[in-house]
């Protein structure tokens, strides 16, 4: 058993899991679970940064419950996956190519000969900006893109200028795999409830906690390194034209009072779309799906309507 369970948190039943390897030799850990009921296709998840598969089980349960399959992965550097340095709290990366190449060997290995089409993604923050950026690269798995705060832009001291010029002079220096400036080993949820960037929701938050001190699976502040390319990627996502050049059904969530992804700048991004909705959901902080039972509501909505939708015809 790869997957950890807490009281609060137990494993969904009927998991398959294990390890894939990428070309460049990084062991990622997966898993996936069959659909309750009569199949409707297969939603693959990807978390955000510092995230891992335990942290949505609940979300697992509510996906198999509509007859969906799951198919979820940690990236590499976090949750189960191999860590990319000797201080495994370190969130590191050297580009967010490495991503893709984590999403392509997912999708050919796990996803494509085992789970049952049609197939569906759901990302938040981080795992939003990889997946648009696979659209953009021209990769065609999925009938039905669902993000959920999308990392498109930083709000507050981490979306400024300077920082990403810190980043930047920082990997030049040769401190691309040390703690980005005032970062540090400690989890987000080690802070206390009050006025947390996550959510509202004091027991999902509680919970969250409790999976991040599980040995291995916890993970601090980025690096200079992982920053520094997160900025690039955002870069491109700024672009005025790069959401109009997306061919690829989307429906993105927006957190009404998101202190980390911009709301403002993910409308400004959704409202180019071409094939695409976008839903700001008042009150919700950045983790929309961990948020309180009646911001989810919300969601689920929106979800049902879009998920799995009419047959698209390639």
């Amino acid at each position: 058993m790869t997957l950890y369970a807490i009281p609060a948190n137990p494993v969904p039943e009927g998991a398959v899991e294990g390890y894939l390897v990428t070309p460049d030799g990084l062991k990622l850990r997966y898993a996936r679970w069959n659909p309750i009921g009569p199949r409707r296709g297969t939603v693959c998840l990807f978390s955000g940064r510092t995230e891992m598969i335990e942290k949505y089980f609940e979300v697992v349960n509510e996906l198999r419950q509509r007859g969906l399959a799951v198919a979820a992965l940690d990236w590499r550097g976090q949750g189960g996956s191999e860590r990319m340095l000797d201080d495994p709290r370190k969130g590191h990366v050297r580009s967010f190519d490495d991503y893709q190449m984590d999403l392509e060997v997912f999708m050919r290995e796990i996803v494509l000969p085992d789970c049952p089409a049609p197939i569906f993604g759901l990302a938040h923050s981080m795992g939003g900006a990889i997946l648009l950026e696979a659209i953009r690269l021209g990769r065609r798995w999925f009938d039905r893109l669902v993000l959920s705060s999308p990392m498109i832009e930083l709000v507050g001291y981490a979306g400024r200028p300077m920082v990403r010029f810190i980043a930047k002079i920082g990997v030049l220096a040769g401190l691309d795999k040390s703690y980005i400036f005032g970062g540090g080993p400690a989890p987000i949820s080690s802070r206390p409830f009050a006025n947390n960037p996550l959510t509202t929701d004091p027991v999902r938050y509680e919970r969250i906690a409790g999976l991040e001190q599980l040995p291995g699976l916890g993970l601090g502040s980025p690096t200079f390194g992982w920053t520094n390319a997160a900025f690039d990627v955002m870069q491109r996502l700024s672009d005025p034209l790069y959401p109009t050049a997306l061919r690829q059904p989307l429906l993105i969530f927006a957190a009404g009072d998101d202190p980390i992804a911009s709301t403002i700048a993910t409308e400004r991004f959704s409202v180019r779309l071409r094939a695409g909705a976008h839903l700001v959901i008042p009150g919700a902080r950045h983790e929309i799906l961990m948020e309180r039972d009646a911001i989810r509501a919300q969601f689920w909505a929106a979800f049902d309507a879009f998920v799995p939708g009419p047959p698209l015809y390639r």
